[in-house]
């Protein structure tokens, strides 16, 4: 499909999903064991382009996910899937509060490696 963002034609729409994590009381190493085991199991998953794992600076209780999708559609795909409920059920015993927030991404700087500009 393409669309038109800021005047500019694109011929996708990723999607940005911020998973914020508020862990239980004492639940760090745990949840980063059940992240651990899982996260080469979701970049399997069709069209998912990356997962991020964002420590706290000053509260250690706070943390955050962030993934990149190819489509919104293939992330609600797999958020709906019983496949997506048993992977992620070992963090929740982890977790004391969580918020997902979605972003379709219409603008992005390029990766000067790649050779884009700044």
């Amino acid at each position: 499909m393409t669309t038109v963002q800021y005047g500019r034609p694109r011929t996708h729409e990723k999607l940005r999903v911020l998973f914020l994590i508020r862990l239980a009381e004492g639940g760090r190493e745990g949840f980063l064991s059940a992240y651990e085991s899982i996260r080469h199991s979701v970049a399997d998953v069709p069209g998912h382009i990356l997962d991020q794992l964002g420590a706290p600076v000053d509260d250690s209780r706070q943390w955050v996910i962030t993934s990149e999708w190819e489509t919104p559609e293939h992330f609600f795909a797999w958020q709906q899937s019983e496949e997506h409920r048993a992977l992620v059920a070992p963090m929740g015993a982890w977790i004391e509060k969580a918020e997902s927030l979605r972003f379709r991404v219409v603008e992005e700087t390029p990766d000067p490696a790649a050779g884009g500009r700044r």
